[in-house]
């Protein structure tokens, strides 16, 4: 059996047509990662967060429309990554009334 203390490194990147599945897609991940960059969530899981992960991004998406893509990066692969360019992204201003 896996060690559930041990954390992998993923990049979850998704691309969801609709408006309302991709907010509660975003807002899913923003409770296991960080968001980078639009579309793209970076998450440090055990393999029981993973699998708890995937079973709830299911109850969200529609099969013949939305993709969702994990990708597993080694510590070795992911100490060596760059960023170039600025910040993160920026949630859009909201204004209630």
């Amino acid at each position: 059996m896996a060690d559930n203390r041990t954390t992998t490194f993923y990049i979850v990147a998704y691309d969801i047509p609709s408006d309302k599945r991709r907010t509660k897609v975003h807002k899913l991940l923003c409770g296991y990662g960080t968001w980078t960059q639009f579309s793209l969530f970076e998450c440090n899981l055990n393999e029981k967060q993973y699998l708890e992960l995937r079973f709830r991004l299911a109850e969200h998406l529609k099969e013949a429309e939305d993709r969702v893509r994990f990708y597993m990066l080694c510590q070795n692969c992911h100490g060596r990554s760059e960023t170039l360019e600025g910040g993160l992204p920026e949630e859009p201003a909201l204004f209630l009334l």
